[in-house]
């Protein structure tokens, strides 16, 4: 089954590819279209605004992801806005941001999320997986991207940039989200 993924983002694409995996009978191929604009207020919202633009394009079954960290004493912010927490669509500044808002709280549970919107002809369907942890003070580790350095998933004492990408990518919100559409795809139609 040929679908593709409604991103840009090259880091997005591996992970997807390496989640889903070689025998999963999905030949993902990335969309590289005019981005839609993004103001949904949800990150399914967001998630189904890329993946109706992408499929209306090509009328290839498309998926979309919107995914974040959710920090509990901020009221689940950054959310839908954390790619571009400081202003700008840069990890580093909107880590150091983020720690910097977050210095002297002791209440550190945050939570990755990541909401995936699959569009094909049939209709539109949602699945979102949710990776609970806590915010490190500092970053720590070469791996991931985005908040992946100042993350540390529930139960271990290692962020997930720590973590080598294959355990990564067997606990994270995205692969939780994507277990959930691999499973809606292998069911009779």
């Amino acid at each position: 089954m040929k679908i593709q993924l409604a991103t840009g983002n090259t880091h997005k694409i591996d992970e997807v590819r390496a989640i889903l995996g070689e025998n999963s009978g999905i030949e993902l191929v990335g969309y590289s279209g005019q981005e839609p604009i993004e103001n949904g207020v949800s990150f399914y919202e967001n998630a189904l605004i890329k993946a109706r633009s992408a499929f209306q394009a090509t009328k290839i079954p498309t998926i979309a992801d919107d995914s974040g960290l959710a920090v509990e004493v901020m009221g689940g912010a950054p959310g839908i806005l954390s790619a571009r927490w400081s202003g700008k669509k840069d990890d580093e500044q909107n880590r150091q941001l983020l720690l910097s808002q977050m210095r002297d709280m002791d209440h550190r549970e945050a939570s990755f999320i990541c909401s995936i919107a699959f569009v094909n002809n049939e209709g539109e369907h949602g699945f979102t997986g949710v990776w609970s942890g806590e915010l490190s003070r500092e970053p720590r580790g070469e791996g991931g991207f985005g908040y992946d350095p100042i993350f540390i998933p529930q139960g271990l004492e290692v962020t997930a940039a720590e973590l080598p990408a294959e355990v990564k990518n067997s606990m994270s919100h995205r692969f939780l989200a994507l277990s959930q559409l691999a499973e809606f795809l292998r069911r009779p139609q």
